[in-house]
């Protein structure tokens, strides 16, 4: 029934014919340098990864080979936004120009037109575990072509992958297109290393609440793992305070596992990623430059197991090749030269965010549906889980974060996220408003980095 479906799916005018068997024997005998998940278990460093895509085949080529000329760890793959909305024909004209003109048509790499025989041999050339970064709510056939690409690592989530981006996409039909992304993952995942599943953590990438991104994170590893995943990385954005980070990713870890552990899944691997500043950045090049530095030296110290990276360029639109290579080269340096950070904690600060995270998911988990994406669907629709400055319909968009004196992101108001009046208390108890309207202060805090 499943496989009758996955027929439908891949069967379109826009991509290569599907040969399944064949697909699984590429799989079943693929390098295992290409799996992010065999790299996290056999490296005892940090893996860097930075981000890019161009629409044609050639220039993505000559971009990873500047990234792996600058020690990369993990190859980007970007789709294009036609691709990510599905309108798969606007790709194959935007393609066609793109390689008439050699002028970039697209913003990213259209997967679904080139293709997986084509892609596969950009992939096994490199030997070297690729990551598809997209924003799409139905990567059904995406995601297809990317594991018979060789593309073994799948960003995304029915949550992640829809509210930070979406107005009007139905959000029970995500969770259902993810689910098959998820059983599909899973199935490939019987026949060499684990495919690993990615969470996007940053959200929006303003202002977002610590609590509200652990719930998320740890909903979507659940959605996942629950349909066989076995290698699963949550991950959250540097949020402009050093030690809010450390306490994030002290709970986030604790809690992945417990909750991992709690349902049933102790043989899941868990892996964290972090994000350097994912809001604006300065137009100055040498500030750009600082920030970069300070997202490593963050990520050195909440121990994160990879770290996706930004260019001094990130103001200024899509760097370039030799600018993206620089930035893993720097971010690479600055992590060899980092030993003996020592580990940092806050207590209070700790008991109050696991606090919060546990209120949350508590009351998601008592809902009264029968399955957990329906609980969550739920949770969302009655604001349990609110996502500040969330673009999409069903967002309650009742929640305000504000920054605290020493720039930690607190919850000000908390709509019906149900967290505790202490735990309000707390967060508020932090906050100095000073002679700023409330809507001052948070341009002002959106803003922390420019």
């Amino acid at each position: 029934m499943f496989q009758r479906e996955r027929e439908i799916i891949t069967n379109t005018p826009y991509t290569d014919s599907f040969d399944f068997d064949e697909i699984k024997e590429f799989i079943r005998g693929a390098d295992k340098e290409l799996f992010i998940s065999y790299k996290f278990k056999n490296s005892n460093q940090m893996l860097v990864q930075p981000r890019g895509g161009f629409p044609t085949y050639d220039k993505v080529f000559k971009l990873y080979d500047k990234f792996v000329e600058a020690g990369v760890d993990v190859l980007p793959l970007t789709i294009d936004s036609n691709t990510r909305l599905n309108d798969y024909e606007m790709a194959k004209k935007m393609l066609a120009l793109s390689e008439e003109s050699d002028e970039n048509m697209l913003n990213g790499y259209p997967l679904i037109n080139h293709g997986y025989r084509t892609t596969r041999e950009m992939v096994t050339h490199f030997k070297t575990p690729i990551s598809l970064r997209h924003g799409t709510p139905d990567a059904r056939l995406l995601v297809e072509v990317a594991l018979a690409s060789g593309i073994f690592e799948i960003e995304g989530g029915p949550i992640t992958y829809l509210l930070p981006y979406s107005k009007n996409f139905p959000l029970d039909k995500a969770f259902l297109y993810w689910k098959y992304v998820e059983k599909v993952c899973a199935s490939y995942s019987e026949l060499n290393e684990p495919i690993n599943r990615e969470s996007f953590g940053p959200l929006t990438a303003t202002m977002q609440p610590p609590a509200i991104v652990i719930v998320i994170q740890i909903l979507e590893m659940l959605l996942s793992l629950e349909e066989g995943v076995k290698s699963f990385s949550v991950s959250f954005a540097q949020n402009g305070s050093m030690l809010q980070d450390i306490v994030t990713s002290n709970v986030i870890k604790k809690l992945s596992r417990k909750y991992a552990d709690m349902f049933g899944y102790s043989d899941a691997q868990i892996h964290l990623v972090y994000h350097q500043w994912m809001g604006a950045f300065p137009r100055d090049k040498s500030f750009s430059d600082s920030l970069i530095t300070s997202s490593t030296v963050i990520a050195s110290m909440v121990g994160a197991d990879k770290i996706i990276t930004k260019t001094r360029d990130e103001a200024f639109g899509i760097p370039t090749p030799e600018v993206n290579a620089m930035a893993v080269r720097n971010t690479k340096y600055t992590l060899q030269i980092l030993r003996g950070i020592p580990k940092i904690s806050d207590e209070a600060e700790e008991e109050n965010l696991t606090q919060m995270v546990d209120d949350i998911l508590e009351a998601v988990f008592n809902d009264r549906a029968d399955t957990l994406w329906r609980k969550v669907l739920n949770s969302i629709k009655s604001g349990v889980i609110d996502i500040p400055f969330s673009p999409h319909i069903i967002n309650a968009s009742e929640a305000i974060t504000v920054r605290d004196r020493d720039s930690n992101i607190r919850f000000y108001e908390r709509g019906k996220i149900p967290i505790s009046d202490r735990c309000l208390k707390f967060e508020r108890s932090k906050v100095e408003l000073g002679s700023d309207s409330l809507v001052e202060h948070i341009i002002k805090d959106i803003s922390i980095m420019l």
